[in-house]
Order: structure tokens, then sequence, then C-alpha cells
């Protein structure tokens, strides 16, 4: 991928996608697992990964290029990472090993989906307009 191709989405789109990714985690896990705790239930559970999300942006440059998967890469760690460890450490949650790993990978599954989805759809798009 070139640089100017990393470069062209604007960041906010990218943090929203990536914020809904960390939504329908938290939804899709509540129902899974049949919690009922309204709204409030809800943000206990995000508000660790959507911090985890922030600081993920801030430290990887991800805002430089949101398409550039070393970036994608790395914000993903620090968002588990740093959601985990406020899961942990400010919602008194044990460390769950199976929790750790599902979010692993449904977060990346996500931040990853998302971006491939697009990639592939911009170069079906450029082989449709080169007349390939």
């Amino acid at each position: 991928m070139t640089d100017a191709g990393e470069r062209t989405l604007r960041p906010w789109i990218a943090a929203a996608a990536d914020l809904a990714v960390v939504v329908v985690f938290v939804v899709i896990g509540r129902r899974s697992h049949h919690e009922d705790a309204g709204f409030v239930g809800f943000l206990r559970v995000w508000w660790p990964f959507a911090v985890g999300l922030g600081v993920a942006w801030s430290v990887t440059g991800l805002r430089r290029a949101p398409l550039a998967w070393s970036r994608v890469a790395g914000a993903w760690l620090v968002t588990v990472g740093v959601g985990m460890a406020l899961r942990v450490v400010v919602e008194g949650h044990d460390l769950s090993i199976a929790f750790t790993v599902v979010t692993l990978l449904f977060l990346g599954a996500g931040m990853f989906g998302w971006r491939g989805g697009l990639l592939r759809v911009r170069a079906r798009r450029r082989a449709e307009t080169s007349g390939a």
C-alpha cells in the first residue's frame, strides 16, 4: 500500500469506524451473556476499551495514516491492553484469559476487517475505471 493510499481516508471517519467496532463488540458480548443492566451496564464494559482506543490512536500515529497496517496493529494491541488493564484495575474484574482472547480476536477482526473491505472496494473501483 502506498503512503498516499494510507492517508486518503479522513481520520475522523476511521476513528468512528473503530469506535463502532468497540460498540458492536460490547453489544454482542452483553447479549451473548444475557446481561441486562441497561445503558449503565453497557457503559461499564464499553468505556475501558473506548479509552484504550483513544490512547491507541494517540500513541500509534494512526491519525496520520489510518489505513497503515502497522499502525492498525499497534492500535489494536494498545486498545486491548489498555482496555483490559482498566477493566481489571478500575472496574475490579478478574483477568480472564478467555475474555482477553475473544477481545483480541473480535477487535482485531473488526479493526482490520473494515479497512480490508474498504481497500478491496477501492481496488475494484480503480480496476473498473482503468478498464482492466
